[in-house]
């Protein structure tokens, strides 16, 4: 894909940038070094390549699912100022 200076001018004059002419020769080199990149790696043919989840492949340690604390709310809830059904009372702060 061909990038030129005055694409580089146009895009920063579009956003309001004040680039020198070296720093235009210098982005518009960057950019096409960028976009020929790009273009190289779209032409790998990728058909064969299996999708990938994770780059490594790892499997997570997964701990049992067991409880590990006793049910407190009630005793919890006797410590709030304002409780009810099993929900804390705040006063409202939005109008």
């Amino acid at each position: 894909m061909a990038f030129d200076r005055s694409e580089v001018e146009k895009v920063a004059h579009l956003a309001r940038l004040h680039i020198s002419d070296a720093e235009a020769d210098e982005v518009t080199s960057r950019i096409t070094d960028i976009l020929e990149l790009i273009d190289k790696m779209q032409s790998v043919d990728t058909d064969s390549v299996e999708p990938l989840a994770h780059p490594l492949d790892v499997k997570q340690r997964v701990r049992p699912d067991q409880v590990t604390e006793t049910d407190r709310r009630e005793q919890l809830q006797k410590l709030a100022p304002e409780a009810e059904s099993g929900l804390y009372l705040v006063p409202k702060v939005i109008e």
